[in-house]
């Protein structure tokens, strides 16, 4: 039952525990399980002590802390349903998302709107009249704030045309980014804000008459720092602009990319829908193939599959790949790494796949250095293809695992074995940091949603942001 996923999410609570609370309490989330908890009702449950009555709570308390927070999959919605509200209003010109969800961050405190409209006082008047507004915090000409029903603040602002590049620069930060570009600007005799680039009269960046020199466009600011434009998922004051000085930056990967979707369930295991329903919808994006990666044994909680049941998916596939033109399904699993490094299917069996992916799904509080050799240990069967979400981070619920990626790196690139960056939002993992270290190192990456249901495809969006 999908309760017991939900009592998973709660850090330290493993599967056989999440089916006790289940069975013995009767109760279907995390809510119900915090008040019996907080009554002293789980000790005392069939092999469950004030201990572990204690780490639930801990792991809730976790869980609503980070939660203040939202992952991408949480807020691109709610920013997407206000900019299409509202761009179809004659008075807005341009509109654009701003702030940390622009800059595709994990996680968002807030959503930023950004507008240009000759008629400022319209767009106000119709964005706090959105269906999804639920209170509204400020209403002013130019600027208001509001909170959706779901509980996310939304804060908008209509400027000039004139001003429209420079105030998207501006508010879609980094603040670590703009402090470096204020510093150009300053030493090139320019003052930088959110309502454009001056020059000061006298030649400097204080004093005298300025006049305005750019900022209807993002272009036009950069240009006048002598700087090529910088993707805002670039901005976060790690090098960017030196290799902008270089022309150094690099080229990334965008949507229109991506061929493909790597890991994908079907209802053979732990996913909602038919192999068929799935090619479909891959079909529907211009996709050229997908992989399907249902559970291995070892994971029964996710209806892992038996070599006999895998066998016969392998043989489906290969059926409906004689029917299908231009498009291919490739036989894929998501195998168990066991708590000793070990995998749960033969090699004999392994060999009948076309890609075989590898993850971690317990033992998440095993020594730095037993995680490790856990993944390097599967790294070196010539079967294993991927390393899924290695981290084993989920927001809100578990922190990601402690490993070596030195060593990783380093076995990964020795056997020709991929990372994966899994676009699942609250996932993102790996996450940019470690992107980066794994291209440094040689390492091959591979972008993949996850998929358990059809919706979820729409996440890969936030797997080419991330990387």
């Amino acid at each position: 039952p999908g309760e017991i996923f939900k009592f998973m999410e709660i850090p330290g609570v493993g599967p056989r525990t999440a089916k006790l609370l289940y069975e013995e309490l009767k109760i279907k989330d995390i809510e119900q399980l915090k008040k019996l908890a907080l009554a002293h009702k789980v000790a005392g449950l069939p092999g469950l002590k004030e201990k572990t009555e204690e780490n639930i709570l801990r792991g809730i308390e976790l869980i609503e802390k980070q939660r203040k927070r939202m992952d991408l999959g949480q807020g691109w919605p709610v920013a997407q349903e206000i900019i299409n509200g509202l761009k179809i209003l004659p008075e807005v010109k341009k509109i654009s998302p701003a702030g940390s969800l622009r800059r595709m961050r994990e996680t968002i405190r807030d959503i930023d709107i950004l507008v240009t409209s000759n008629r400022p006082a319209k767009v106000m008047e119709a964005f706090v009249k959105l269906p999804l507004i639920k209170e509204v915090l400020a209403h002013g000409p130019t600027k208001s704030s509001a909170v959706t029903k779901e509980g996310v603040q939304v804060d908008i602002r209509v400027v000039e045309p004139s001003s429209y590049g420079a105030a998207l620069v501006y508010f879609t930060g980094s603040k670590e980014h703009n402090v470096q570009i204020r510093k150009m600007a300053n030493q090139k005799g320019l003052k930088i804000n959110e309502y454009g680039v001056f020059s000061a009269a006298d030649g400097s960046a204080s004093g005298g008459k300025n006049k305005y020199l750019a900022g209807k466009t993002e272009e036009e600011v950069y240009q006048a720092l002598k700087l090529p434009f910088i993707p805002p998922e670039l901005r976060e004051d790690r090098g960017e602009i030196d290799a902008a000085l270089k022309g150094k930056l690099p080229k990334l990967v965008e949507l229109k990319d991506i061929k493909g979707d790597f890991h994908i369930h079907t209802q053979a295991s732990d996913g909602a829908h038919s192999l068929e329903e799935l090619v479909e919808a891959a079909r529907e994006k211009d996709y050229e193939y997908i992989v399907i990666c249902d559970h291995s044994a070892s994971l029964p909680i996710a209806g892992g599959l038996s070599a006999k049941e895998v066998l016969k998916e392998i043989e489906a596939i290969r059926k409906l790949n004689k029917k299908l033109k231009r498009f291919r399904v490739l036989a894929g699993v998501e195998l168990e790494i066991l708590t000793d490094g070990k995998i749960d299917y033969n090699d004999n069996l392994l060999k009948e796949f076309d890609v075989v992916i590898a993850a971690i799904h317990s033992g998440f509080k095993q020594p730095k250095e037993v995680l490790t050799n856990r993944i390097i240990q599967v790294m070196e069967s010539k079967y294993v293809n991927i390393i899924a979400h290695p981290t084993g981070r989920l927001f809100g619920v578990r922190n990601p695992y402690p490993l070596d990626f030195d060593k990783i790196f380093k076995t990964a690139k020795e056997t020709n074995t991929f990372m994966e960056i899994n676009a699942y939002p609250q996932r993102l993992d790996l996450n940019d940091e470690n992107i980066r270290l794994a291209k440094d190192k040689g390492v091959g990456l591979v972008i993949s949603t996850d998929t358990h249901q059809i919706s979820q495809l729409d996440n890969m969006i936030f797997g080419v942001a991330t990387a």
